[in-house]
């Protein structure tokens, strides 16, 4: 695929001379800011991620669009306000996927990307390595439903190192993992044999290697896209130990968050934020804490991997 021209989008200053020097460069989505965390936990999550992907040696680059511009490397004060979800005219912020971008670019307007569009945009800027929570997948029912998220059509066709927790935990999960492998899409664990379920380190499901140094994610990324395709490589970090929720319980947790949801006829775009919220009510804060953590723990590694990628 070829990147989009870098005339359609703003890339910040200290984003551009990196890039330049061909120093290591995270890209950072602003979905979990605008529309996945509350405030203030998603400004300070935003934030501390930026700074981890500093203190290994790695440029930040949080994705946004602002006045219908796509904007590469956000500066705090704009992260402050995707944090408050508005923009300063008052106009929400809304939640920008592959198939409204360029509508909301034609309107002027702010918007948060997701896994799917942060993706691209990063590409455009030349950018290899992206930081998430977890993407997004086949969704439980897409049999009758047909709901399946525009992150796997990205990742099957743009050439970045996608670090996450692995798919998000109300996700049909294994039928996520067939996909990803219908799309070439290689799916790695760090320091792990399965795909992570995000809020839990284990699925059930194997990934296609194990690697234990981010080197070797390095190493396979540049082979895979050298030989083999143009896909996405996904790097699986599970969520730290000490922030796990077990199978089981998250599980009773999001049957009844899905019962809710279809009682209230929520579905779409406002599915995923519901959910979370409700799993959030569920557990105590308990999935709040493992999504702080884990996209953190994620940055980390993404800065660590962009370090190895750029030598």
């Amino acid at each position: 695929m070829e990147p989009t021209s870098p005339t359609d989008i703003r890339i910040a200053e200290h984003v551009s001379r990196a890039l330049s020097e061909q120093a290591p460069v995270v890209a950072l989505e602003s979905t979990v800011i605008a529309h996945g965390l509350p405030y203030p936990i998603n400004l300070e999550t935003s934030l501390a991620c930026e700074s981890v992907v500093r203190q290994h040696g790695a440029t930040p680059a949080t994705i946004g669009i602002i006045d219908g511009v796509p904007t590469i490397g956000l500066s705090e004060d704009e992260i402050k306000l995707f944090a408050a979800r508005q923009a300063p005219d008052g106009r929400p912020i809304g939640k920008v996927g592959l198939n409204n971008l360029a509508s909301v670019m034609a309107r002027g307007a702010w918007g948060a990307t997701t896994v799917a569009s942060t993706l691209r945009l990063a590409h455009a800027a030349g950018i290899r390595v992206f930081s998430t929570g977890g993407i997004g997948g086949v969704h439980r029912g897409a049999a009758e439903t047909f709901d399946i998220s525009a992150d796997l059509t990205a990742l099957g066709n743009t050439p970045l190192i996608c670090v996450c927790a692995g798919g998000k935990a109300i996700l049909d999960l294994p039928k996520t993992v067939e996909y990803l492998e219908m799309l070439g899409v290689p799916l790695l664990g760090y320091c792990t044999d399965e795909f992570p379920a995000f809020y839990s380190r284990s699925s059930g499901r194997t990934v296609d290697a194990r690697i234990e140094t981010l080197d070797e994610a390095a190493g396979i990324a540049e082979r895979h896209w050298r030989i083999c395709s143009s896909t996405a490589v996904l790097v699986c970090a599970p969520v730290p130990a000490e922030f796990e929720i077990a199978p089981d319980e998250i599980e009773i947790a999001i049957d009844k968050a899905m019962i809710t949801a279809t009682r209230q006829g929520i579905r779409g775009k406002a599915l995923t934020p519901f959910l979370l919220a409700e799993l959030e009510r569920l557990t105590g804060g308990k999935t709040l804490e493992a999504n702080r953590a884990l996209l953190v723990n994620n940055a980390s590694v993404a800065a660590r991997v962009a370090v190895s990628l750029s030598r």
